[in-house]
């Protein structure tokens, strides 16, 4: 039957794309169908045989069709998929795929969400904000506002926080398997990023950071990189005689030295002495910086464990709040802070400046009020909660670092 349908088909030259091609099937399908099939067979089989050979001819006539103009121009090749596609229904050529901005907007909004979450934004914004609070303690006289000042704070600022990205992203490396439990929103501990991103933004991060210390040229800002990451790194990485987060003295030491010595102290001399070109000297401010950031330090080392006292359990980190129990050491941060702000109405006090007894005082007792107020609401068997609190310190860490330059 087949080679009977080829051979009796018309000349491939003679057929054109669109409605005379069709024409010309129809016809010969009709003659075709006509002298067929005996008189005698049934209606219903001699209706089901004609689709089945009407179909085997679609196929055949199709097939003669494509190798007839396979090879001919361009425009001859979009009149075969036209005349295809009519036929079947569908093109043997995929569709190209369209282009969709809302699905690469929701990509680039996803990727930069998840280095967001994996910065640590609330370690950034307290860098950030504590490098230019103190760098503002080196300033003498309005005419010290210059050009020269910002690009000074700057190179401090970019240097820190990639240094900062270093750190807690070597923190979350050797966390994984805790922050599944304790952090699971995190990217690695969630999966958005595998263990290898994680160690090349760490990587990449720690070498840019040194890289912009050593450009610029200022001692004090390298040794405070420096002094970062020694310290950063032997809080996280679990090698032998380091994860001093595991002991919770070290830990808090670790956190004490970066937070309160060396942010204060050495910032402060990249402006003094590198920026400014000035002698080195220890101000009242600046002594008042670091003894109240000293505290504060302190607060933040003991609570950033009390929401992940699940985990430390599990793992073996002998937090003070394993140790000693999340209630007890709740109350022992709070209390180190309210002991903070009454030294810091103290300090106001005695200042020379009328303008900043007031405006030092008042801004501390209305902190040290508002904190004993949320402290008293905090539902200590919720992880939100405590969680929430603890976010609610770290705002009470950058409004110090707005009252501090008016400390005089």
């Amino acid at each position: 039957m087949d080679s009977v349908l080829i051979g009796s088909f018309p000349n491939v030259s003679s057929i054109t794309a669109g409605g005379n091609f069709w024409s010309s099937n129809k016809n010969y399908a009709k003659n075709y169908y006509a002298g067929s099939y005996a008189p005698k067979a049934s209606l219903h089989k001699r209706k089901i045989q004609k689709e089945c050979n009407f179909l085997r001819f679609r196929l055949q006539s199709l097939n003669l069709f494509y190798k007839g103009i396979e090879g001919v121009s361009a425009c001859q090749e979009c009149n075969r998929r036209y005349v295809v596609k009519a036929a079947s229904g569908q093109s043997f050529e995929s569709e190209p795929r369209a282009f969709d901005p809302k699905s690469i907007w929701d990509s680039v909004k996803h990727s930069l969400d998840a280095f967001y979450r994996f910065s640590r934004p609330h370690t950034v914004i307290g860098t950030a904000l504590s490098i230019i609070s103190v760098s503002l303690l080196a300033v003498e006289k309005i005419s010290d506002l210059s050009p020269l000042f910002f690009t000074g704070v700057l190179q401090a600022v970019v240097a820190a926080l990639f240094m900062n990205i270093y750190i807690v992203g070597l923190n979350q490396l050797s966390d994984v398997e805790i922050d599944k439990i304790n952090k699971p929103y995190l990217p690695l501990a969630s999966g958005e990023y595998s263990f290898g991103t994680g160690v090349l933004i760490v990587a990449s991060f720690s070498i840019l950071s040194f890289w912009l210390g050593w450009v610029v040229g200022s001692w004090p800002l390298f040794w405070a990189l420096f002094v970062s990451f020694a310290l950063g790194t032997a809080y996280s990485i679990n090698v032998p005689l380091l994860r001093w987060k595991r002991f919770a003295v070290l830990a808090a030491m670790c956190i004490l030295a970066v937070r309160a010595v060396v942010v204060q102290l050495a910032f402060f001399l990249h402006m003094q002495t590198y920026v400014y070109k000035r002698p080195a000297v220890f101000s009242r401010p600046l002594i008042f910086a670091t003894a109240f950031m000293s505290f504060f330090s302190v607060v933040i080392a003991l609570f950033k464990d009390i929401p992940d006292i699940e985990g430390d359990k599990i793992f073996g980190i002998q937090s003070f709040s394993v140790r000693l129990g999340q209630k007890r050491v709740f109350w022992i941060c709070v209390s180190l802070l309210e002991m903070a702000y009454g030294i810091a109405l103290l300090v106001g006090a005695a200042s020379p400046c009328l303008w900043s007894k007031i405006v030092a005082g008042l801004g501390h007792a209305v902190l040290a009020s508002v904190l004993w107020y949320r402290a008293k609401s905090v539902d200590l068997r919720s992880k939100a909660s405590i969680t929430s609190f603890y976010m609610f310190i770290w705002k009470l860490f950058y409004a110090e670092y707005l009252l501090i330059p008016l400390v005089k």
